[in-house]
């Protein structure tokens, strides 16, 4: 079976991708959906909803994916096997493919310690590799994990995603090797900063003909300020921010903050377009969601497919 999402028709056809994130709220309130949903209305192919990101508990990313794709949005429903054991899993993907999801994305998760129940228990009753190894058996084999037959067949694209930056580095490639053969059809990095080193990590790829099995969808971010460039390069794990950049950032007032950070990412974004295997682009902006048009435009990526 194949999913017939826009996400997968816009990547199949060969064109340059656009994909977003939308953090669902804290709360019960669809309107914030709705409110985020607007700022990316005909600039992205599809809205990637994250699913309890930083291991802080937000409306589901499944209910958040259904107001958005009421919206007119195809959307990728981010799935981590942190709070959910296979039977919860497999589930969540039979509902979602029944409400029309087309996309989801395996992940592992924040571990707890980085949220706001840090004495919950974790779960990992199954790593991401063989979470996109299940959505994949469920899919093109008809099986549940118990060997059982489904009736009824879930209908989803299969997104991973990788950390080019992480350590060590020699086999960052190797390991996304092992997400495409369980399945992976598309693949969503981190924050891409250190284009050179994403540069070194993209040879690699395309040594192992990776590029041509699944699509790569290079990560961007927009900094607000030269304080959170320098938390994203001290605080957060696995995230490579040259110095130059903060220098950057911290060379402009305060007042052009947000217009120098919209620039390097535009920037970046024309960098990576040139790299021979990227095939899209997908925008964190965090909490910044409007700033999501002003970037796809400036990057001459407004006319979608």
């Amino acid at each position: 079976m194949t999913a017939t999402g826009n996400l997968e028709r816009v990547l199949r056809g060969g064109h340059f991708a656009v994909t977003a994130e939308c953090g669902p709220p804290r709360g019960a309130d669809p309107e914030s959906v709705r409110k985020k949903g607007n700022c990316l209305k005909d600039v992205v192919d599809a809205v990637n909803v994250t699913d309890n990101q930083t291991a802080v508990v937000r409306m589901s990313s499944l209910a958040a994916c259904v107001v958005l794709k009421e919206m007119g949005f195809d959307t990728v429903l981010q799935m981590t096997v942190r709070d959910r054991n296979r039977i919860a899993l497999q589930s969540d993907i039979l509902g979602a493919s029944a409400l029309g999801i087309k996309n989801v994305l395996c992940l592992s998760g924040d571990h707890q310690s980085f949220g706001d129940h840090r004495g919950a228990k974790n779960v990992y009753d199954i790593d991401s590799i063989q979470l996109i190894d299940t959505v994949r058996g469920m899919r093109d084999e008809g099986k549940f994990l118990s060997g059982e037959e489904i009736k009824g067949r879930p209908d989803l694209f299969i997104g991973c995603v990788e950390n080019p930056f992480a350590d060590p580095f020699d086999i960052r490639a190797l390991r996304l090797a092992k997400k495409v053969k369980a399945g992976a059809q598309f693949v969503q990095t981190q924050c891409v900063f250190n284009v050179e080193k994403f540069v070194q990590w993209m040879e690699m790829v395309r040594d192992l003909g990776l590029h041509e099995k699944a699509f790569i969808l290079a990560g961007v971010t927009p900094m607000k300020s030269p304080a959170m460039a320098r938390y994203m390069k001290g605080s957060v794990p696995g995230m490579d921010v040259p110095d130059d950049l903060i220098e950057r950032m911290s060379a402009v007032s305060k007042e052009k903050y947000r217009e120098e950070g919209i620039s390097i990412c535009v920037e970046t974004i024309e960098r990576l377009r040139a790299i021979k295997g990227v095939a899209g682009i997908h925008i964190m902006a965090i909490e910044w969601e409007q700033a999501v048009p002003e970037i796809v435009s400036k990057a001459g990526l407004g006319t979608r497919p």
